[in-house]
């Protein structure tokens, strides 16, 4: 009779398994040292929601008729932003807002990232161009970035799905794409 409940907390402990899994290949020192992504709450973020959209995109594709993981996924993140803009001070009034238009950049840059991957290489390279330039104190070396998010798909698309799920996404190495480190 309540089986619908465990189901639901089954999908909900794999969303935060790969949340958490996405999380830690965001904070990878690498693309802070060897990419020039700020080390900021910005470029944390920035990271976060470029390797949640690798995720969600490797869902989409192989369960395009179950979305139940994806949204699981999507409200983890959503959580996390909530939990982590009271941490800072963020105003209770204000977090609503903030939240909202963290889960709607989300959804563009989903946008953006998945039309650049459609036209090719050299729109990679813009697009993550014009999302990072947004960064302070950013000098993002956006090549090598590309050559990681394309390895990346690689890398997620060649993992067995229920694999990714059960035992989180093997991302690869960030530094092996930096420049001069070809």
């Amino acid at each position: 009779m309540l089986n619908w409940l465990a189901k639901r907390a089954d999908v909900a402990r794999k969303a935060d398994n790969l949340y958490g899994a996405v999380v830690a290949q965001a904070r990878q020192p690498s693309f802070y040292a060897d990419f020039g992504i700020p080390d900021t709450l910005e470029g944390r973020y920035e990271m976060i929601v470029l390797h949640l959209f690798l995720v969600l995109e490797r869902l989409r594709q192989a369960t395009p008729d179950d979305t139940k993981l994806s949204r699981a996924l999507i409200e983890r993140f959503v959580t996390d932003m909530d939990d982590c803009m009271r941490e800072i001070g963020v105003g209770d009034l204000t977090v609503p807002k903030r939240v909202k238009k963290a889960a709607a950049v989300l959804y563009k840059r989903a946008d953006a990232y998945r039309e650049a991957l459609a036209a090719g290489p050299d729109a990679l390279d813009a697009t993550l161009g014009e999302m990072f330039s947004e960064l302070p104190a950013g000098n993002i070396r956006t090549p090598g970035l590309s050559r990681y998010v394309g390895a990346a798909i690689e890398a997620l698309n060649g993992q067995d799905l229920q694999q990714i799920i059960r035992d989180a996404p093997a991302f690869p190495a960030p530094g092996r794409f930096a420049e001069g480190k070809e």
